[in-house]
């Protein structure tokens, strides 16, 4: 028995049978996924929030060019490393590897950065 299915199985037990949203396996350290489209959701998803969070903090706080994109970019890759790597802790090979998790949603993500940011900035910081 592998040990994915082991944390599947004791999990399923914990909960008494009862599936758990997948906000809370979101959010519980360790959490078993059933479902490989699941956690890459949430992957997904999460990008997106660190986007805008981002993009209204360096709209507030005027950062400009190419230093606040090289930020974003360390940021909301570092955030996800973690969280998939140290966090959930799952088999990054279940899932195409690193690179795979760490580009997931990416390009939206950044581009929604993008669009947060301009428009924050454009409306606080106009001459």
């Amino acid at each position: 028995m592998t040990s994915s299915s082991k944390r599947k199985e004791e999990s399923h037990l914990l909960n008494g049978g009862v599936k758990q949203s997948t906000w809370s396996k979101a959010f519980s350290s360790n959490a078993v996924w059933e479902e490989k489209d699941e956690f890459l959701d949430v992957i997904y998803w999460l990008r997106q929030i660190i986007a805008v969070i981002l993009g209204v903090i360096w709209g507030v706080a005027p950062l400009k060019g190419f230093l606040g994109i090289a930020i974003f970019c360390i940021i909301n890759a570092g955030v996800l490393y973690v969280y998939f790597s140290s966090f959930q802790q799952v088999d990054e090979e279940e899932y195409g590897g690193t690179w795979e998790l760490t580009k997931e949603g990416f390009m939206t993500s950044f581009a929604l950065f993008l669009v947060v940011w301009i428009i924050f900035y454009t409306a606080l910081h106009f001459d």
